[in-house]
C-alpha cells in the first residue's frame, strides 16, 4: 500500500510540474553577434548597421533618420497571462549624411502606458433585441413570383 502511495506522489508530482515551469517567449529583435549597443556614433553609417544589426524593427513616423530594434522577453505560467521580463528598446539616429548620430537604449522602466480613447462609433438603424433575432425570421419566407403573361420570367419583372 505504501509503494502505491509513493508511486501515485510520484506521478502527480511531475504532471504538476509542467505547470510551474515558466514558458518563456522572445519576441521582436535578437542580436545574433553584435548588440545594438555596440553601434558607435560618429564612425557607424545606416548601411554598416543594416550590415551588422539587419533591418529595424520599425523607423521612426515622422522621418526615416531613426531607427528602433526592440526585443521584448516574456514568461507564462500554465494558463495565465503572460508577463513581460524585459523589454528594450534601442534608437539608432542618423545624420543628414547617413551617419550615426546617437544611440539611445530604453527599458521597461522608461516606458509610459498610452490610454487609448475607447468611443465607439454608433451605427445608424435598428438594433433588434435577443427574442426578436432568434424569432424575427420565422414566417419570412421569400417565394419567387411568377407572371403569367410571361412563363419564361419567374421573377415576374419585365
Amino acid at each position: 500500500m505504501a509503494r502505491r502511495v509513493i508511486i501515485a506522489s510520484l506521478v502527480l508530482a511531475s504532471l504538476t510540474a509542467g505547470c510551474i515551469t515558466p514558458i518563456e517567449d522572445y519576441h521582436g529583435y535578437t542580436a545574433d553577434e553584435i548588440a545594438p549597443s555596440a553601434i558607435k556614433p560618429g564612425e557607424d553609417t545606416r548601411a554598416s548597421v543594416l550590415a551588422q544589426l539587419g533591418s529595424a524593427s520599425t523607423e521612426s513616423v515622422f522621418d526615416d533618420k531613426t531607427w528602433f530594434y526592440v526585443t521584448t522577453h516574456r514568461e507564462r505560467l500554465a494558463f495565465l497571462t503572460p508577463r513581460t521580463v524585459t523589454r528594450s528598446v534601442v534608437a539608432i539616429r542618423f545624420t543628414d549624411d547617413d551617419v550615426v548620430d546617437e544611440v539611445v537604449e530604453y527599458d521597461e522602466t522608461q516606458g509610459q502606458i498610452v490610454s487609448y480613447a475607447s468611443r465607439e462609433t454608433p451605427t445608424r438603424g435598428r438594433e433588434l433585441g435577443f427574442w426578436e433575432q432568434i424569432f424575427g425570421t420565422i414566417g419570412n419566407v421569400a417565394l419567387p413570383r411568377t407572371d403569367e403573361a410571361t412563363p419564361g420570367n419567374p421573377t415576374g419583372r419585365r
